[in-house]
């Protein structure tokens, strides 16, 4: 089925975008959950449920596979609401409602759906035209969900290891499975084999003979090769990628998967050049495999989108995305934040992501999976972090437990940011004989982590006045760097204008291009991995350092012939960007010869 928008909402957070569907699925536009918190799940499943006045069975938490049962009745929940007011929608369509008006004004300019009920009011359609018009050409927004796969902490019950399917990634997997949601699961933070393995446990995954299927498979991804190497694997398990989503490994929100110095634009520009021989190879794969297993081939060709998402911020650069790379939909993630209307976010958080500038959002190390994170200076989960700190009682009590990996002390792991694993790590610390200055380094390293599990879901709780004894009111968040030029609490009429280009909700005349603040980011990056590994400089680092800088000047390469190209696109900015490009490809040969005097280490 055709969809309404050319743009989609991405996961963003814990609990940020956790019932985003239903207040955007009805005019057409997808969203992503997460499904890591099946606890902030069952909170408001009862939250809606006692609203709409629906029965509510509270599923405890020493139920059998209790995660997995929260996570369908919560999805179900979501289905049959959304589907509720959507219908509602089509039954009460006339040229005088509103919600129908909204529908239809916030679609594309150029959409057939807009210009033919145009037509239909130009035409004087009565009221019944009208709802038979809507009833059989308006289409829903899609619930789909998310699932980092890395996130799947092994489960037990008192000293007694559960079975993978209890894993919390699998659990999660299975709740989304056995829902009545005909959606896709988007998967993240690369591969799991395990996770991808237990799939094919669920009929839902595969196609039937129109290819068409109940449930579908996203992979988010940053480059081509991973998209290859992730789609071979499931196609030899029978299994179809409906979708590969391109995100920026540093122009985003969120946990930053850093590339080798690999753009957005030339890894979409692979994907393009690409796209045929992707889909050959693992159409190929996909076929033998269902004959090989005795299911159904589908009679046509299945097809897959290619997307792409992280810092656009203008409808030139959605609209060029869009034509210039043959995309199917760009992710617009952080300004949807300060979009009440779209978004699940507190109020004091709101206020200060609206105030937020270029020095308030950085790539930080507060993430307990050790990977990069997008964060906000002076939210309060780290207000709250540092008042532990302060105590002399640094670490988090760690409520949830979702992120409890680290096995260093522990067979059943423990998180990095709570209290019982940085005791132990400070403890160890002490027996090192390190200086005073060896010593607070490492410090510091310990005690930066930050209970994200928690603290990304708190805002939904604030924003519905819910209880948060287990939780506290600490908030983190995670806008990317695109947040610093939005600046105003918008709705969402307001921010799809400016997506189609018919407003400009961007005040400040100073944002740079999509593709050069990205080129920025990773060449600070750059910079910054230099500087931490010149007390262990080794060959390996040396290559990895060429590699990356290497790569960036071949995107600086690339970019330089597309805007030189270009005769309509980035009119106004083509030669400030080139400008930019000419003095990032002089600090990267200074860089590259700066890696190469680098003393060695032995």
């Amino acid at each position: 089925m055709a969809k309404a928008h050319t743009f989609h909402i991405p996961v963003m957070g814990i609990g940020f975008t956790v019932d985003t569907p239903l207040k955007v699925a009805q005019y057409g536009i997808d969203s992503v959950i997460s499904l890591v918190d099946d606890i902030l799940l069952e909170k408001l499943r009862k939250m809606y449920s006692d609203k709409r006045g629906l029965p509510y069975v509270e599923i405890d938490g020493k139920e059998e596979d209790f995660r997995a049962k929260r996570i369908t009745s919560y999805l179900n929940l979501m289905h049959d609401l959304v589907d509720e007011k959507f219908q509602e929608l089509k039954e009460t369509a006339s040229n005088s409602n509103k919600i129908l008006l909204s529908y239809i004004s916030m679609l594309p300019n150029a959409s057939k759906l807009k210009k033919d009920f145009n037509k239909l009011i130009s035409i004087g359609g009565n009221a019944a035209e009208i709802k038979m018009w809507a009833s059989k050409n308006l289409v829903k927004g899609a619930i789909d969900v998310n699932i980092m796969t890395k996130v799947d902490k092994e489960n037990f019950r008192g000293n007694e290891k559960l079975s993978d399917k209890y894993n919390d990634a699998h659990a999660a997997l299975r709740g989304f499975a056995k829902s009545k949601l005909n959606s896709s699961v988007v998967l993240s933070a690369g591969m799991n084999p395990r996770l991808y393995g237990y799939m094919v446990e669920f009929d839902d995954f595969y196609p039937d003979e129109n290819g068409q299927f109940k449930k579908g498979i996203i992979l988010k991804v940053s480059d081509y090769r991973s998209a290859l190497i992730q789609g071979r694997f499931l196609a030899k398990k029978g299994l179809w990628v409906s979708e590969f989503r391109i995100e920026s490994g540093l122009n985003c929100g969120g946990h930053a998967f850093a590339t080798d110095g690999y753009l957005l634009g030339p890894v979409l520009q692979e994907f393009k050049q690409n796209r045929k021989a992707l889909h050959d190879t693992i159409f190929g794969v996909l076929c033998q495999e269902l004959e090989r297993q005795n299911r159904i081939v589908p009679k046509e060709k299945l097809s897959f989108k290619v997307t792409a998402q992280g810092g656009v911020g203008t409808h030139e650069e959605h609209e060029f995305l869009i034509e210039h790379y043959s995309l199917d939909s760009v992710g617009w993630g952080s300004p949807f934040l300060l979009v009440p209307e779209a978004t699940t976010v507190d109020s004091e958080t709101l206020k200060k992501l609206a105030i937020a500038n270029e020095s308030d959002l950085y790539l930080s190390d507060i993430s307990p999976l050790g990977i990069p994170f997008n964060n906000l200076k002076g939210n309060t989960k780290d207000e709250e972090k540092q008042s532990l700190i302060d105590k002399d009682r640094p670490g988090s009590s760690c409520p949830k437990k979702f992120v409890a990996l680290n096995k260093e002390f522990k067979e059943t792991g423990i998180c990095t940011a709570s209290r019982e694993y940085q005791y132990l790590k400070i403890k160890e610390l002490d027996t090192l004989g390190l200086s005073e200055n060896q010593y607070q380094e490492h410090y510091n390293k310990i005690i930066e982590k930050s209970c994200t599990c928690v603290g990304l879901g708190t805002s939904a709780l604030l924003a519905y006045n819910l209880d948060t004894k287990t939780e506290g009111k600490g908030v983190s968040v995670c806008p990317g760097p695109n947040m610093a030029y939005f600046s105003k609490v918008m709705g969402l009429g307001n921010i799809t204008d400016h997506i189609y280009g018919r407003a400009n909700v961007i005040d400040r005349a100073d944002r740079p291009n999509l593709f050069i603040k990205e080129l920025h980011i990773y060449i600070d990056y750059l910079n910054e991995k230099i500087a931490s590994s010149q007390s262990t400089f080794n060959l390996k680092e040396q290559k990895y350092l060429n590699t990356f800088a290497e790569n960036l000047k071949e995107g600086v390469a690339y970019y330089e012939g597309v805007f030189k190209g270009l005769n309509g696109s980035f009119a106004t900015v083509k030669a400030f960007v080139l400008a930019e490009l000419e003095k990032a490809n002089q600090v990267l040969s200074t860089i590259l010869s700066d890696i190469e005097l680098q003393p060695i280490e032995a």
